[in-house]
């Protein structure tokens, strides 16, 4: 399976960007009978970047030959896209592992993965992006996990 798990329309005003020596945090949760909170900073795949209006206007990638996801996104909070974007949508190839005991955290990467799903993947992502109005399925993932966005609780510094 390409895409292992996703966030879609997570908000950037939402994110722990850190400060000082603090690194900072991009967390989701899932809740599929079993709580599950993830840091996904280190998460490498393809990140869509949207304007208030939820505009596409930036589509990049993440963890090859480049930076992982948290950073590319710190990145453009500097770069010749800062506040043009608020919104950004993640589809990451590194799967949840570990457990309710011992926490939860991103694993490995495993590319064993056919045609027909790599296609199928693409066409999620594209649909999931970018909303449109006459399709009348959603992507097809497998059973690849969303997760919801979660605001982190500001440790004191």
């Amino acid at each position: 399976m390409l895409i292992q798990n996703y966030g879609l329309f997570w908000r950037e005003d939402r994110v722990d960007w850190g400060a000082g020596s603090r690194r900072g945090k991009l967390l989701g949760y899932w809740n599929g009978g079993k709580w599950c909170e993830v840091d996904f900073r280190e998460q490498s795949g393809i990140y869509v970047l949207y304007d208030s209006s939820y505009k596409i206007i930036y589509i990049g990638q993440a963890g090859h030959k480049n930076s992982r996801l948290f950073n590319r996104l710190k990145q453009h909070r500097k770069d010749h896209l800062a506040e043009r974007w608020s919104i950004f949508s993640w589809f990451g190839t590194r799967p949840v592992d570990g457990s309710e005991k011992k926490g939860w955290f991103l694993g490995d990467e495993d590319f064993s993965t056919d045609l027909s799903s790599v296609l199928n993947h693409i066409e999620g992502i594209l649909i999931a992006a970018c909303e449109p109005p006459l399709n009348k399925q959603g992507g097809r993932f497998g059973d690849a996990e969303r997760y919801l966005q979660r605001k982190p609780i500001q440790e004191e510094e």
